[in-house]
């Protein structure tokens, strides 16, 4: 299996998302620049965290328009997997890959601590190595997390089970308490907290792991090769 790292103009959790692959799975991965055309050698694509031009105009509003981000939407539509991260989960939303909206902080401020997740859907291939109800501890970093649709969105949501992961503690004000939705289909995930942060026991916790032995074990299992555990 092998990996895509995105890197846009102020990416800054491109690394962290490489070194998790690095060490939690041990896959092939790249760092990719924004401006490539082809993504056709991945089987699964993070778009990282950071501030991705500046955040200027929106979080995420330039970066929708990079020309890499034809290659992801299409990649989507091959049934790749698309991993967004903070950052990258307000890109998505942008590139409309995912429904909704990524506003302010209700308190206005940036937030820089863990944060208590449950997780409803484990029938993903970014949670399969989860079970479900099941709460994990996964660290936030963000200003614009206050996650918002409409209620004709979120009842699709709600009835696709395409809600991923809540806040126990909603840190945002998040519709609901969503920290982490995926599309209908299931392959792409777009989440506030940083699972790339969560992956060794000396970082505080080592609940991001699963994360991404579970992308590869959907991966495996869909290829017939025995998992990894």
């Amino acid at each position: 299996m092998k990996f895509a790292v995105l890197v846009f103009p102020g990416s800054n959790c491109d690394i962290d998302c490489y070194k998790a692959i690095e060490g939690t799975v041990g896959e092939p991965v790249d760092y990719v620049w924004h401006t490539a055309t082809d993504l056709s050698p991945y089987d699964c694509i993070l778009v990282p965290g950071g501030f991705s031009y500046g955040d200027y105009l929106r979080c995420g509003a330039i970066s929708r328009f990079a020309p890499v981000m034809k290659e992801v939407a299409k990649a989507a539509a091959e049934g790749k997997y698309i991993l967004g991260i903070c950052n990258g989960f307000q890109i998505l939303t942008e590139a409309g890959l995912l429904p909704g909206a990524l506003r302010r902080n209700l308190s206005m401020k940036f937030l820089c601590r863990d944060t208590v997740l449950k997780v409803e859907n484990n029938k993903t291939p970014f949670t399969k190595d989860y079970v479900a109800g099941e709460e994990i501890v996964i660290p936030i970093a963000h200003g614009e997390g206050n996650y918002y649709c409409d209620d004709e969105t979120l009842a699709r949501l709600r009835a696709n089970n395409q809600i991923v992961f809540t806040y126990k503690d909603n840190p945002n004000g998040s519709m609901t308490d969503i920290a982490g939705i995926c599309n209908e289909q299931g392959n792409v995930l777009g989440m506030m907290p940083h699972p790339e942060r969560a992956v060794d026991a000396l970082l505080g916790t080592d609940d991001g792991k699963r994360m991404f032995t579970s992308i590869l074990n959907a991966w495996r299992d869909r290829h017939g090769a025995a998992s990894v555990r």
